[in-house]
């Protein structure tokens, strides 16, 4: 099977110091990267294991079960971000978009990464939930692709783009 690390940012007020008010970049601290990206690897982590488990039990191949969680990595990545903001009284228009823009980008890197590990890994394609390759192969591909995407954030945070627009909804 495919894995497909998946992630979003859902924001705790707590876990950032740094914030972007009325347009302005906030800091881009490494620490703060860090915080987006591991809000953004939940959302995709869910997404990712829970579409595995449905091609599993519905006996599909690797291209529509890592298709399925990747959809799922993106929904349950946004869900978190969007649900977040909605907490601060933003109409659910304004909300999604906030999603989009604070999460495509680090999702996207994030899928992108984390299948490749498990393409170029040909045994852990094959691997089923039952098998600790599966899951070693998971965590490997899920840690590698957090390593890649970090930077990611941090580069979109210091714009005000990406993570950052998610900062004025949480004080």
């Amino acid at each position: 099977m495919d894995h497909s690390a998946h992630t979003s940012h859902e924001h705790h007020p707590h876990a950032h110091h740094q914030h972007a008010h009325h347009g302005h970049a906030s800091a881009a601290t490494w620490s703060t990267a860090a915080q987006a990206t591991l809000h953004c690897l939940t959302g995709c982590a869910i997404g990712e294991v829970l579409g595995m488990v449905i091609g599993t039990a519905l006996g599909w191949g690797n291209l529509p079960t890592t298709i399925t969680a990747i959809v799922l990595a993106f929904f349950f990545g946004y869900s978190l971000t969007l649900r977040g903001v909605l907490r601060a009284g933003v109409g659910f228009r304004t909300a999604f978009r906030v999603a989009l823009a604070a999460d495509t980008l680090s999702i996207a890197v994030m899928e992108l990464i984390d299948n490749g590990v498990i393409l170029v890994w040909p045994s852990a394609r094959d691997a089923m939930l039952s098998d600790a390759l599966f899951w070693v192969s998971l965590v490997i591909s899920l840690v590698i692709a957090f390593v890649v995407t970090t930077p990611v954030n941090k580069w979109t945070i210091g714009r005000g783009k990406g993570h950052a627009v998610v900062h004025q909804y949480h004080h």
